[in-house]
């Protein structure tokens, strides 16, 4: 179950992304979610995914 917090969202979502995936596609694969959610929940409150760097910001 994915935090509903945005803010806390944004540091587990990006916790996984550096200790676990090598991309937001892959843990979104893996973890069943909706990568357009993940993403729209996160834009809402100024951050954006960075594939480069793999994290949002």
């Amino acid at each position: 179950m994915l935090p509903n917090d945005p803010m806390i969202l944004l540091s587990y979502l990006n916790t996984r992304l550096r200790d676990d995936y090598a991309s937001l596609d892959a843990l979104c694969e893996d973890l069943d979610l909706s990568r357009e959610e993940l993403e729209k929940k996160l834009e809402a409150v100024g951050f954006a995914y960075d594939a480069e760097q793999n994290r949002f910001r």
